[in-house]
């Protein structure tokens, strides 16, 4: 369910970096008054009262440090305090982090849309470049062939370098578009998967928030405090982690998607096609990308696509339109097992 989640402790979310801070204050504080009343406090402690009051304070602090259950009571109420607390400032509720998550996806797919449609025009011109190109080529091969017939050196020799500079820009060009043809892949199949991932993410906040409902309606503060004390897990508590790791799977998957499209949209930039320049600093962002490893949202996928893009044989329909899931209706959410 939520393994990989649970590594990320109460102290690493953004809660338990207000109770970090709370703490550090406390203690901050209470030295500054222990300081500044030193005399007063000694007086105190070494009256029958102050005593009593204080080995009784000691008492319930090493009660509640030795007292597994007293220990998770105290924990918990500490940990309640910081997450209202740090509620009114940021969104950390689950549910409400998914549905920000569902509208930066929405506009994420309208920006790829229009990167796909943008990149798919700037193929067609390179296309079109590389084919021109090559009738250049055998053109200027002709009338080299020819001058050569009549003993014209001087154009045979300037049409054979002509040709032969053609070449070497064709085969630049050639390889640009192989890396246009990677981004293009990509980009579609991010696409693809993203729409899937919409989806399924409006799913699950349209049927937890019920649940999620439901389950603050019957488990109040003192159920909960209460099943902390008898040993028992918190449903509330163990139905919010699932959500939270939900929307941690989703985070890293946002995540990568915008930085991908950084990558298309800076490489995208650098060309310059009209006079035939491409900057090298986008090529190395993407290649940077294809070295990286394993992609989060697109899987064993990206292996695959790296080889379509560099197999002559698999050649690219630009013609065809953007993929779109087909969304099976006993499809299975793929974030079902997050709460099972």
């Amino acid at each position: 369910m939520t393994e990989e989640y649970k590594k990320k402790s109460f102290w690493k979310r953004p809660e338990g970096k207000t109770g970090i801070f709370f703490i550090v204050a406390l203690l901050i504080g209470g030295g500054i008054l222990a300081s500044a009343f030193i005399s007063a406090l000694i007086s105190f402690v070494t009256s029958t009262v102050g005593m009593i009051i204080t080995l009784l304070a000691l008492g319930v602090i090493i009660f509640t440090a030795i007292d597994p259950k007293a220990r998770g009571l105290v924990g918990y109420m500490y940990k309640s305090v910081m997450r209202w607390i740090t509620g009114l400032f940021i969104q950390i509720d689950p549910i409400g982090i998914l549905k920000n998550y569902v509208e930066d996806l929405r506009d994420n797919l309208k920006k790829m849309n229009r990167q796909i449609t943008q990149l798919r025009g700037q193929m067609h011109k390179l296309k079109e470049m590389i084919i021109n190109n090559k009738k250049e080529i055998d053109n200027n091969l002709s009338l080299a062939s020819k001058a050569r017939d009549n003993n014209n050196n001087a154009v045979m020799v300037l049409k054979s370098r002509k040709a032969g500079r053609l070449k070497e820009s064709t085969m630049r060009l050639e390889d640009l578009y192989k890396k246009m043809e990677v981004l293009y892949r990509v980009l579609g199949k991010m696409y693809e998967n993203s729409q899937i991932m919409k989806e399924d993410i409006e799913d699950q906040v349209e049927v937890k928030e019920q649940e999620r409902k439901a389950i603050l309606a019957s488990n109040s503060a003192m159920k909960s405090a209460m099943n902390i004390i008898s040993g028992n897990k918190d449903k509330r508590e163990m139905f919010d982690r699932a959500l939270e790791a939900v929307a941690d799977d989703v985070s890293q998957k946002v995540g990568e998607m915008e930085q991908f499209m950084e990558v298309s949209q800076g490489f995208m930039q650098s060309l310059d096609l009209k006079n035939g320049i491409f900057e090298e600093e986008g090529l190395k962002m993407l290649e940077k990308w294809e070295n990286e490893g394993m992609s989060i949202l697109l899987g064993d996928d990206k292996a695959k696509l790296l080889v379509q893009a560099n197999n002559d044989e698999d050649v690219l329909d630009l013609g065809a339109p953007i993929a779109k899931p087909e969304m099976a209706t006993n499809r299975k959410n793929q974030y079902d097992n997050f709460f099972e």
